[in-house]
């Protein structure tokens, strides 16, 4: 837990993907993630949280359905999204926050 609210606080974009092992979306927007991070570099961050396994992080925010996707920017929820979403929209979206 404090490791991610190190985490979100930073100037940089920083995406949170919610998701779980058993998933199917899930396992679907993992190269779209993959491919995504590779090619932000350091201009954002991708971290990928199980929520099997972080119930209580998944509870204080509210993730009702997986994928969620969070965007924080200085400890800030700057953006949500539950499900799947392009590539390119959610580059789109990360860039907007750089």
């Amino acid at each position: 837990m404090e490791k991610f609210e190190k985490l979100i606080q930073s100037s940089h974009p920083v995406l949170i993907d919610f998701f779980a092992e058993w998933c199917g979306p899930c396992k679907t927007m993992k190269p779209i993630l993959k491919d995504i991070e590779g090619k932000l570099g350091s201009e954002a961050h991708i971290e990928t949280i199980d929520v099997d396994q972080e119930e209580v992080l998944a509870a204080r925010y509210q993730i009702q359905a997986v994928p969620t996707f969070i965007l924080f920017k200085n400890g800030e929820a700057v953006w949500r999204h539950t499900g799947i979403i392009l590539g390119n929209e959610l580059m789109k979206v990360i860039k907007q926050h750089t």
